[in-house]
């Protein structure tokens, strides 16, 4: 990845306002989920169409775990939307675009995002909006998490496909997606830079 963006803060009106710069209805947004449990899970506004896991990506520490994982993994369904990351930095406009392009049929591809110039002006507009300085040089990492044809999926555009993680439906995409959110913060005890965010609305 020679080209390289500002990060996105972990910020729903930083998410919101790079989306909603996109041309996305207004009535369809990103808020915080400020935990994992029932109860907080339960403040989180319906329906859920997308959650996003901010995390401290070790991608060998992944690649271990999942060599010994007893989960039999199968091929995902053509109807997912995903988009590898060619740009630095990215991942939350990625998982952004993952979050829309499973919620909506409107968006058929995204291999304009590097040439874009109207996505990346966005992105800096965003990136820069929010309360902390934008740097280069971080570690964590945005994932998305989707349910697509009854299964839930991880769409990481570092990897090479989506992931699958076992049934889900529109209705539960929020606790299933959680499970997995938990598992993996008990794979990173040691950190706690790790940020969800929902994107709730009415179906787009």
């Amino acid at each position: 990845m020679v080209k390289r963006w500002l990060p996105l803060e972990a910020n729903p009106d930083v998410m919101n306002q790079f989306m909603w710069g996109l041309g996305v209805p207004e009535d369809v947004g990103f808020c915080d989920v400020y935990g994992l449990d029932d109860e907080l899970l339960a403040m989180v506004p319906q329906p859920v169409l997308a959650v996003l896991l901010l995390y401290p990506q070790d991608r060998s520490k992944e690649s271990q775990a999942s060599a010994t994982s007893s989960v039999e993994t199968k091929e995902p369904s053509k109807n997912v939307y995903f988009t590898k990351q060619t740009v630095g930095n990215a991942c939350g406009t990625v998982g952004i675009i993952h979050a829309l392009g499973n919620a909506t049929s409107r968006i058929k591809r995204a291999a304009f995002l590097e040439e874009d110039e109207e996505m990346e002006n966005a992105h800096s507009i965003a990136a820069t909006a929010g309360d902390t300085e934008a740097k280069d040089g971080v570690i964590e990492h945005y994932i998305c998490f989707s349910c697509v044809d009854g299964e839930l999926y991880e769409l990481d555009g570092g990897t090479s496909q989506p992931i699958p993680h076992g049934p889900s439906t529109p209705d539960t995409l929020l606790q299933d997606a959680a499970e997995v959110i938990k598992a993996r913060i008990a794979m990173y005890s040691q950190s706690n830079n790790f940020n969800v965010m929902a994107l709730s609305g009415k179906a787009i």
